[in-house]
């Protein structure tokens, strides 16, 4: 039992007072509303934060269920809600972005000037032939001009799928073809922890790859002004294309199902899923969470440290604060440079009144804190704060103390976010002005989700008792499908096994006997979730076995971290006798960085482990069970009868 496990943390009474759901009650009379009448519950929302240029008339169409249509004859702009109607409304001064580069200077944009960029983005876009339905790839660094040109792909009804800065070239092929884009958007460089970092050349190798014959132009945004290599006729400097384009553009006003973003994730086996998601069921449930999970006021500085690579990025940084009008940070660096008081001297420095960030980065700046006085923020005045959040993976009790102690002062509630790149916004979270808190749960459902925990045959479970999270009913913001495959996307998450009734989140879950507050225990499937980022394992296995001048066969599993929540942990049979020694070091070397080429650099497996074979059965599968307990050091007490090598599993215990 640890000790944080009858710990309850209530909302500052000043907090609730002002809180955009203010009580418990409040929240009840949500769940209720939602209850009673789903569709009106959320048809209420979507017109209450929305501006339709058409109205809708039909809330949900079930009608091709599990493909689930919201708001589908209304229409509307992602990029008019979060930049025009500000503007329109008299806030055109109000500061949209603060953005400090890695190197500490600070910039900003009004809604006026991001609304002009914006334009001026859309309208080289259309001059270079991008049209409603085209698919535009952005592989760019944290800025303002990242964000900016996300919402100009919005404007003109192109849909963008944003890669994050440290995939690989072959990532970011597949990617390039498997969305069939016309346009990528990346920059010179970026800039991380006080180094350049390639982009635009990891463009050109992508495109020598193959199966990327459907790019046209690749606009080049200027970061480092370095020289980089440009091809005429298809590398175009954005200044050059964009700067002296018109600072208006009219919106491409588009039905609510209409795609506005695709992004890919990984998946149990090696190609990564294309998410596809609705311009207005997302939209609408960016902005709702933004404003019950955050309590996002006019005046607040919110401050989520996630990259645009990400979804958390895309709602809560490109979306959601902006869907609101609100003023936010975006950060190109990372959170140990210079030093490891980097977030808290921010934090100080631009008054942020709300934080949200990873648990990764939590347990990283705890060691930091502890090993170096000067960069404990008890050091820094983070007075401005009044909310806290986590996202990413579950956040251990003991980080959420000392999140909750030390940097909120013991006064910031903590919103403690599950959710998922499919599910489009927060699913299971506390909201700060209502829902007690419990350091290292989830706490309840978000008014008019559906969440529950049943059996392998879809049958709920008593509370108290572990099992699998589904969320019963569709929500506005869910996955429309996977781009290109809709029949993975019915068997990956409404498959037959819950007679494809339900949504399978892939996570484990269980809930307390006496408060029915939501934990969640981990994934269910073969992806590993480290730092926040989910990879599949199959993904890391086929880039071992790539690297075919060395390896015959790859398992890789998962193991507790606790740094990065989990840990890749490979299992490697050569071509060759197996190596020991300074051999052993020098391959595991080359091994991880293939796997960093193929996919990039968080993927490269933190041990490497090399045996004569793998734990199989007698019918040739590899018993990844046995692998995950050989991996936390400990002693298989799994039946193993049906194991053809039993030895294996020694050796490959003392290969450590």
């Amino acid at each position: 039992m640890s000790q944080f496990d009858h710990i309850i943390h209530h909302p500052p009474a000043s907090f609730v007072e002002q809180a955009n759901v203010a009580g418990m009650d409040a929240y009840h009379a949500l769940c209720k509303h939602a209850e009673d009448d789903y569709a009106g519950f959320w048809a209420t929302q979507a017109n209450r934060l929305l501006s339709w240029k058409k109205p809708f008339s039909q809330t949900l169409n079930d009608s091709r269920a599990p493909f689930f249509s919201w708001f589908e004859d209304g229409t509307l702009n992602a990029s008019y809600n979060c930049l025009d109607r500000h503007v329109e409304q008299g806030l055109g001064d109000k500061t949209a972005i603060i953005f400090e580069a890695d190197g500490g200077e600070v910039s900003r944009a009004t809604y006026a000037q991001l609304l002009s960029r914006t334009c001026q983005i859309a309208n080289a876009m259309k001059h270079l032939g991008i049209q409603k339905g085209d698919r535009v790839i952005i592989y760019i660094s944290m800025s303002i001009e990242g964000v900016a040109a996300m919402q100009a792909c919005a404007r003109i009804g192109a849909t963008h799928s944003v890669v994050f800065g440290g995939f690989s070239a072959q990532s970011l092929r597949d990617r390039i073809e498997d969305t069939g884009a016309k346009m990528i958007i990346t920059a010179d460089h970026q800039v991380r922890g006080g180094k350049q970092l390639p982009l635009k050349s990891i463009v050109d190798e992508a495109l020598t790859l193959g199966g990327c014959d459907s790019i046209e132009h690749v606009l080049v945004v200027k970061r480092s002004g370095a020289e980089v290599a440009m091809q005429a006729g298809r590398d175009l400097w954005m200044t050059e294309v964009a700067d002296g384009q018109a600072t208006t553009c009219e919106p491409e006003w588009v039905g609510a199902e209409h795609p506005l973003f695709l992004l890919y994730t990984s998946g149990s086996t090696g190609k990564p899923k294309g998410v596809q998601h609705s311009t207005g069921g997302y939209l609408m449930h960016a902005a709702l969470t933004t404003e019950w999970t955050f309590d996002l006021k006019p005046h607040d500085v919110f401050w989520c440290t996630a990259d645009i690579g990400w979804v958390t990025g895309h709602t809560y940084i490109s979306y959601g604060p902006l869907a609101l009008g609100g003023t936010q940070i975006v950060f190109e660096g990372v959170p140990t440079f210079p030093d490891a008081g980097r977030f808290w001297k921010m934090i100080q420095d631009h008054k942020v009144s709300i934080f949200y960030t990873a648990p990764t980065a939590i347990r990283s700046l705890i060691k930091a804190a502890e090993g170096t006085a000067a960069v404990h923020p008890d050091r820094y005045d983070l007075s401005s704060l009044r909310l806290l959040g986590s996202v990413g993976e579950p956040i251990n009790p003991a980080a959420w103390e000392w999140y909750y102690q030390h940097v909120g002062g013991a006064r910031c509630p903590i919103v403690d976010t599950f959710w998922q790149t499919e599910t489009g916004g927060h699913m299971i979270t506390p909201l700060p002005g209502a829902t007690p808190m419990v350091p290292g749960s989830c706490t309840l459902p978000f008014p008019g989700i559906q969440a529950a925990i049943v059996d392998e045959t879809g049958k709920d479970v008593p509370n108290g008792q572990a099992g699998i999270l589904v969320v019963k009913k569709p929500w506005p913001s869910m996955i429309r499908t996977i781009w290109g495959d809709p029949e993975r996307y019915q068997k990956s998450y409404y498959p037959e096994d819950f007679q494809g009734k339900y949504y399978l989140a892939g996570d484990g879950a269980i809930r307390d006997a006496q408060t029915g507050y939501f934990t969640i225990t981990g994934r269910i499937d073969d992806v590993l979730n480290v730092s926040g980022h989910r990879m599949g394992t199959m993904e890391i296995e086929s880039a071992l076995v790539s690297c075919t001048e060395l390896v015959a066969e790859a398992a890789v599993v998962g193991r507790p971290d606790d740094t990065t929540g989990e840990a890749i942990c490979a299992f490697v049979v050569l071509k060759r006798a197996r190596p020991t020694g300074e051999e052993a070091k020098q391959i595991a070397k080359i091994l991880r960085d293939h796997v960093g080429k193929e996919i990039g650099p968080i993927a490269k497996p933190r041990d490497i482990r090399f045996g004569d074979n793998l734990p199989k059965t007698r019918s040739g599968k590899i018993m990844r069970r046995l692998l995950r307990s050989v991996a936390k050091g400990e002693a298989i007490t799994q039946d193993i009868s049906t194991l053809e090598n039993p030895a294996i599993l020694d050796q490959l215990a003392d290969n450590h």
